[in-house]
């Protein structure tokens, strides 16, 4: 899982075409991706915005898969550009443990 604040000198729409049209691209090449998921921060007058602008989700099938996908060249290119809509400074990610309650 990614939380990803993007940089302050890009409006929202800057920051999810980047993430949608470049950087998504990029990321689904990563070998033993097995599914690929963006979650973009919606406006809500019920709710505080959360602060950061986007989830996002990485599959693989075991930990071994997805180090592999980092230490290639396409995991290279992904983290590359991280750096072109994403404040680094901020920006976490952490391998989970899914536990699924309900499905």
């Amino acid at each position: 899982m990614v939380v990803v604040y993007r940089r302050p000198e890009l409006t929202h729409e800057q920051f999810r075409r980047h993430m949608q049209e470049i950087h998504g691209p990029l990321a689904r090449n990563l070998p033993g991706l097995r599914k690929y998921v963006q979650n973009f921060v919606c406006d809500d007058p019920k709710r505080q915005s959360p602060g950061w602008d986007a989830v996002v989700e990485l599959y693989f099938d075991d930990w071994p898969s997805m180090e592999a996908a980092w230490a290639s060249p396409q995991g290279a290119a992904s983290d590359a550009d991280l750096a072109e809509f994403a404040d680094l400074t901020r920006t976490t990610w952490s391998v989970v443990e899914e536990i699924i309650v309900l499905e």
